[in-house]
């Protein structure tokens, strides 16, 4: 077979939950290997693969990393673990897709896209949603001018409380509402600078710790304008009554709405309200995360630039801190210590 055409061999650290949506069932419908997983439960691990279809179980993440078979790491651990499990599978020559945002702050984001850079290795932050042909018609309806000159970018992402003991509820995690929903609240924004004359600025941030649990966010809106003079929100919650993940661009003759941006394989419905009308299109509800695993397999194997490359993943966790530091709390720490690790 053409090297060029092979299916991409991929490890996966940790048997997380979020996995099966986010890279097993991308892996079949896309013809990728799952080569190995590894985790720090035995049995846990082999009824992971047992139950998806992984070939191998592993002892560890350093055998995993290490594996000579494995040309692609997939990391979903908790985000103080990011960084550093990104750089051990750069050191041994891997390209990595991570969960985002990729490191725990914009320090550690410029250690491993330096690092992965020096190694020549490719290193993608998963911001899926991105991908998905719902997200990229919104940017084509701003484009063609069908809603007039664009005027504001509004993101909300809210969910339902998780429960205690998560760990999105953990600061030693680097967990918290911005972490956990507010990126994507911000890297939509930011996604929609080519459209309003350049990357976004913080205006202002508000928020509110999470009862009991000082320094863990539970809630944050921001403030952003871009150079042109365009206003945005970026706003989360990870105590709402429901959810939401809405991303709306308003313009001088209509708006649109992407219902659900983030899960569009639950809901592909993009509202569109102009001085013409309204209607509701529906882009499809293949999952973002497969789109995703398409265009990453087309950089390692074609070399075809992936937008959440790890400059980006640098620039969205640059925003992140500035607005940790605007609502009074400190940017999160990473973990190099293993004692600490946590599977999400």
């Amino acid at each position: 077979m053409d090297p060029e055409e092979a299916p991409l061999r991929i490890g996966i650290l940790g048997a997380s939950r979020v996995s099966p949506t986010s890279i097993v069932e991308p892996a079949r419908l896309t013809g990728a290997r799952l080569v190995a997983v590894a985790a720090r439960d035995r049995d846990r691990t082999q009824d992971f693969a047992d139950r998806y279809g992984v070939e191998r179980v592993l002892g560890s993440y350093e055998d995993l990393v290490n594996d000579p078979e494995i040309e692609a790491v997939y990391n979903p651990l908790a985000n103080s673990l990011h960084a550093r499990w990104n750089l051990a599978a750069i050191a041994a020559g891997k390209h990595v897709l991570s969960e985002k945002p990729f490191a725990a702050n914009a320090a550690e984001a410029r250690e491993v896209r330096d690092a992965g850079k020096r190694a020549g290795v490719k290193v993608v932050d998963g911001f899926h949603y991105l991908y998905h042909p719902v997200t990229k018609r919104l940017h084509e309806l701003v484009a063609s001018g069908e809603l007039g000159e664009l005027q504001r970018v509004e993101t909300m992402v809210m969910i339902p409380p998780p429960p205690p003991g998560d760990p999105r509820w953990s600061l030693p995690l680097a967990g918290g509402a911005l972490m956990d929903l507010g990126c994507y609240s911000l890297h939509a924004i930011r996604a929609m600078a080519p459209l309003a004359g350049g990357n976004p600025t913080l205006i202002k941030a508000r928020g509110g710790e999470r009862t009991g649990l000082p320094g863990v966010d539970e809630w944050v809106d921001a403030d952003l304008v871009y150079p042109s003079g365009i206003t945005a929100t970026a706003r989360c919650n990870m105590n709402g009554a429901r959810a939401e993940m809405t991303y709306r661009a308003i313009g001088s003759k209509g708006q649109a709405t992407v219902a659900n941006f983030i899960l569009p394989h639950t809901d592909d419905s993009l509202e569109v309200k102009t001085t013409h009308g309204q209607r509701i299109e529906h882009p499809g509800t293949r999952s973002s995360y497969t789109y995703q695993l398409d265009a990453f397999a087309a950089l390692i194997r074609h070399g075809i630039p992936m937008p959440t490359d790890s400059d980006d993943a640098v620039q969205t966790t640059e925003l992140i801190d500035q607005c940790y530091k605007a609502i009074g709390l400190e940017p999160r720490v990473g973990t190099r210590n293993e004692a600490n690790a946590y599977e999400r």
